[in-house]
């Protein structure tokens, strides 16, 4: 009788374990699509035996759910990630600063690139019709329609320098919004992360790894962040994260040690800090955005600097050699290209094309001869070169950094495509198999119910005829 027990209850066992392992099964297939989630193992394990006279007896069989996770891997992903989106990051911010100078930028095979197709909105075109009326204006130095021509040539070439600036100095504001946004976002991920934390401390306290679904929402949690910026995580004995960067030495920095968050983020002037300490980002998206803005942008805008003040510079020498009061074709102050703008004296009626007699077209030879000379840096000019090879080289210098960053995008990506997929190949979810796991247990718990059925049955019968016979 005794033994009919024992195999009574261990078949017991045997059907919660069967049931147990389905819901496991289930609960894979229901995440399929689930990207935080990673796949659930029903791990078998016997509950040991008993000995009685009749010998030893199995105590049954129970569950312990695993998960199919690998901190190597995880850890991979979060820091391709980071770096692909620094790239992305930078790659956003270089596309407007292109779009900015409202230049076609063509690339050649040898990754150089060159101005082609110039839009007649651009800088380059707006240079070239000012010199060019400069040089109608000499051929027909008495003509009122050249005159008035160069006068609207001027205004135009000084308005597109002022609105490329200011579109530049837009993408620059956007780019400092955006990290200090994603600043704000690193901190709220921090906090779930803490909070995360606690409750998987507090649910596997006397039971490691047990907090399956809370550590799936970590870990999502975790590769968030590493997008924003590059960490460190480390698991601690109670099975909380220890989250990590570094600051401009390279010196570790924690953000979040247990369940509670240490140094918070914070943005200003450029500079990511946490607590009071500043960031050395070397990936994530902030960095992206920190080093296109005050990286390829600010070249981009001190090159049109030097242009502005070079073309002030030279033509108002060549337009005032006397350097007459009231006499500028520029305003002298205007050398930067946020503030270069003709002379206020400078109207039709006032312009000249030449000192002499009437016909006289010295001086707007002069000035139109000015798109031809070469300037040198070493001879104290501002530029290397004429203004448009100058110009063209500001233009090629940022398309080749968008040629370069759209490459590491491409590679970058790619990387992150393989480490997620090896990842996958351990963590993910397949129907196939789950469907066919699922089949097995259901099998399983089937035969376990029959053998149940039938100790039970015969429980019933041996008691009914114990009652017989003492009756």
């Amino acid at each position: 009788m005794s033994g009919l027990f024992s195999i009574l209850g261990a078949t017991a066992t045997a059907l919660n374990a069967q049931s147990e392992a389905i819901s496991v099964a289930s609960n894979n297939i229901a995440n399929v699509n689930n990207p935080e989630y990673s796949r659930e193992v029903a791990a078998y394990q016997t509950m040991g035996s008993i000995y009685t006279p009749q010998g030893p007896q199995s105590m049954g069989i129970s569950v312990n759910v695993q998960q199919e996770r690998s901190a190597v891997l995880d850890q991979m992903v979060q820091q391709e990630a980071s770096l692909t989106s620094g790239f992305t990051a930078q790659q956003n911010i270089l596309q407007q600063a292109q779009s900015a100078l409202g230049e076609n930028i063509t690339s050649s095979s040898t990754s150089s690139s060159s101005v082609s197709s110039v839009t007649t909105s651009g800088l380059s075109a707006a240079l070239n019709d000012f010199f060019n009326a400069f040089q109608a204006l000499a051929a027909n130095p008495t003509d009122k329609g050249e005159i008035q021509t160069v006068v609207q040539q001027a205004s135009i070439l000084t308005d597109r320098f002022q609105q490329v600036d200011q579109s530049l100095a837009q993408v620059q504001n956007a780019a400092s919004a955006e990290a200090a946004s994603d600043a704000d976002s690193a901190n709220k991920l921090l906090q779930q992360v803490a909070q995360l934390n606690t409750q998987i401390a507090a649910q596997e306290s006397g039971n490691p790894g047990s907090a399956l679904a809370l550590r799936d929402q970590r870990a999502g949690a975790l590769e968030k962040l590493a997008a924003l910026i590059p960490i460190s995580v480390k698991e601690g004995a109670n099975g909380a994260d220890q989250i990590s960067t570094t600051d401009t030495s390279g010196n570790s920095v924690t953000l979040v040690s247990g369940v509670a968050v240490t140094n918070s983020l914070s943005y200003a002037a450029g500079v990511v800090s946490a607590g009071s300490t500043a960031l050395g980002l070397s990936s994530g998206s902030i960095q992206g955005e920190l080093s296109a803005g005050a990286g390829a942008v600010q070249a981009l805008r001190a090159s049109l600097d030097k242009l502005a003040n070079q073309i002030v510079t030279s033509v108002n020498g060549a337009y005032n050699p006397s350097s007459s009061a009231g006499g500028n074709f520029f305003l002298a102050g205007g050398t930067a290209a946020g503030t270069i703008s003709v002379d206020p004296h400078l109207t039709a009626s006032t312009l000249i094309a030449g000192t002499g007699s009437a016909g006289d077209n010295s001086i707007a030879t002069a000035v139109a001869q000015i798109a031809d000379k070469s300037f040198s840096t070493g001879g104290g000019d501002l530029i290397d070169g004429t203004i448009s090879n100058f110009y063209g080289s500001v233009v090629s210098n940022i398309g080749q950094a968008l040629d370069t960053v759209n490459t590491q995008v491409t590679d970058q990506t790619a990387v992150q495509t393989t480490v997620v997929n090896q990842r996958q190949s351990v963590s993910g979810v397949s129907v196939d198999q789950e469907m066919s796991a699922l089949m097995s247990y259901q099998r399983a718990f089937q035969a376990s119910s029959e053998v149940f059925q039938v100790i039970n049955s015969l429980m019933a019968n041996l008691i009914n005829n114990l009652g017989s016979l003492s009756g």
